[in-house]
């Protein structure tokens, strides 16, 4: 009994389904960790019609933000601190600006936080040594 070997041609096509299954998780964890990697606190500016301020480029401002719960946070750069109370914050900034004495300080207010509790944060940067104070808005939609 002979057997017949029948000669086949080599298959040349690429297989990219293991490439496509490895996309498809690729694509899920980015969807997954892309919100987390948002800067900042959730904060809901308010929106006016003012030209942009001119930040320097070598060095960031410091950010203070009050959330619409009245909750305080400091930013400098890629740091961002754990809510803080008036007296902390009050350190913080001492202690940045006895760092850099010309750091720009601005400051993030929720449109839903309370006129008081802006007053207020502005009252204890003033009282930290920061003189000038920029209001970070959005422009109208």
């Amino acid at each position: 009994m002979d057997f017949v070997r029948i000669k086949r041609k080599p298959m040349s096509d690429i297989n990219v389904v293991p490439y496509i299954d490895v996309m498809l998780v690729l694509l899920v964890i980015f969807m997954i960790t892309a919100p987390m990697l948002m800067q900042g606190v959730d904060v809901a500016l308010p929106q006016t019609d003012s030209d942009a301020l001119q930040l320097p480029q070598d060095k960031p401002p410091l950010i203070v933000s009050v959330d619409s719960y009245g909750a305080y946070y400091v930013e400098l750069g890629e740091e961002r601190s754990k809510p803080l109370e008036l007296g902390e914050l009050a350190n913080k900034v001492k202690a940045q600006k006895a760092e850099d004495p010309q750091l720009l300080v601005l400051v993030r207010g929720d449109t839903n936080a309370s006129y008081g509790t802006v007053v207020n944060l502005m009252a204890i940067l003033r009282s930290s040594g920061v003189k000038d104070v920029g209001l970070i808005t959005e422009q109208p939609k």
